[in-house]
């Protein structure tokens, strides 16, 4: 068979999985293993996957809540603020700052409009816009589009984003359980996030109490990963006990 063929079946795939692995590629093809991961290397760099441990996902996979960014940016836009009010004191503090391109991270981006000497590492597109007009150095980590989170992700954004290490990983999610931890909608876009982690000294996580004892579509992180939890209103004591043996900042 030749490659190009292949690499069309294991698009087919693709569209109707949501995500392949390397064994069962090699199999089904009868070839080596690295040379499907050289397939899904190319892929990658087209942008139509996201390399996973084993395999890969579909980049173009819809998420589960399939809002545009505007759109999200207006719901809960109260607690979002508050969230990032609760946590600009100590943000305050961040000299270099990773950022996820949601919508909550945003509202505490915009508070340091009046800093300086800040460097801001971000998987957004939205940030050239809110931030173009102030003193803050921005690095984009450049990646594959995604038109409705308006953000970057893909094997460029991962590279980039290892040549870095940070004070502090401002990242939200769509749910967190305190069995399950920390997770989000799409599976593309969590890879790139955890890529961020592991560059981070240290990880805030802003999560509004809709999120909280919520679980999402792919798991992100373990809550033994974060530092901070901002929420926008006192927890029950499940979480507030939780937080404390965890050594886990809660902020509110």
């Amino acid at each position: 068979m030749a490659a190009k063929e292949r690499l069309l079946l294991i698009q087919q795939k693709l569209k109707r999985e949501n995500k392949v692995v390397v064994s069962e590629l090699s199999n089904q093809f009868q070839v080596t293993e690295e040379t499907i991961r050289r397939d899904l290397d190319r892929l990658e760099k087209e942008g139509v996957l996201t390399r996973t441990f084993g395999g890969a996902v579909l980049n173009e996979a819809p998420q589960k809540d399939g809002i545009h960014f505007y759109q999200r940016a207006a719901i809960h836009l109260a607690e979002k603020r508050r969230m990032a009010e609760a946590f600009s004191d100590i943000l305050s503090t961040k000299i270099t700052i990773a950022a996820d391109a949601s919508s909550t991270v945003m509202e505490a981006l915009k508070l340091l409009r009046d800093s300086s000497d800040i460097t801001v590492l971000t998987t957004s597109t939205e940030v050239f816009r809110e931030l173009a007009h102030t003193n803050i150095n921005v690095i984009s980590t450049g990646g594959t589009f995604n038109k409705s989170s308006l953000s970057l992700r893909g094997q460029i954004a991962k590279d980039n984003i290892r040549k870095y290490h940070v004070d502090i990983l401002l990242i939200s999610c769509k749910g967190v359980d305190l069995e399950k931890g920390v997770t989000d909608s799409n599976e593309g876009e969590a890879i790139v996030k955890k890529v961020m982690v592991q560059q981070a000294s240290e990880v805030a996580l802003f999560a509004d109490h809709y999120k909280l004892n919520k679980t999402a579509f792919t798991h992100l992180l373990d809550l033994d990963d974060i530092d901070y939890l901002i929420t926008d209103q006192k927890p029950d004591e499940n979480w507030i006990r939780f937080c404390g043996e965890n050594h886990i900042k809660l902020v509110y």
